[in-house]
């Protein structure tokens, strides 16, 4: 009897087999699939946030040069702002990517932004055009 009881066990147990495999190779597949649109999300979210973040840069340093060139003590919390969010920039996390504090850092970053263009007047219209590789002001 025992011989009969092992057929019909494999039988029965051939649905929990067959669909413990197909979860094995679809959660091996999804994981493939899933890391590399994790890196190509990652690499174009990094050089979108690397372009926003070296047009604040350019921006500042351009504004900080003109600003230090007229000379004058009406100026000088301009200044003060400009080298804030220049440090703001130049010390912004780029080596850990996993950093929790990534997004927090480019928020404020962009509150600084909007805070020294209201200091000079100045309307932030910073698009950047992905398509073709260009900056638009």
């Amino acid at each position: 009897m025992e011989t009969s009881d092992d057929l019909f066990e494999g039988i029965v147990m051939s649905e929990e087999r067959y669909h413990g495999e197909g979860y094995e190779e679809g959660f091996a597949e999804g994981s493939q699939v899933g890391e590399a649109e994790g890196k190509h999300y990652g690499a174009v979210y990094g050089a979108k946030a690397g372009s926003e973040l070296g047009c604040y840069l350019g921006f500042a340093s351009t504004w900080r040069l003109l600003l230090s060139l007229a000379a004058s003590d009406k100026h000088s919390k301009k200044i003060k702002s400009l080298d804030s969010l220049i440090s703001m920039v130049e010390s912004f996390p780029t080596d850990d990517p996993t950093n929790d504090k990534l997004q927090d850092e480019l928020s404020r970053i962009r509150g600084k932004v909007k805070q020294v263009c209201s200091m000079l007047n100045v309307q932030p219209d910073f698009r950047v055009n992905y398509e073709n590789s260009g900056l638009s002001f």
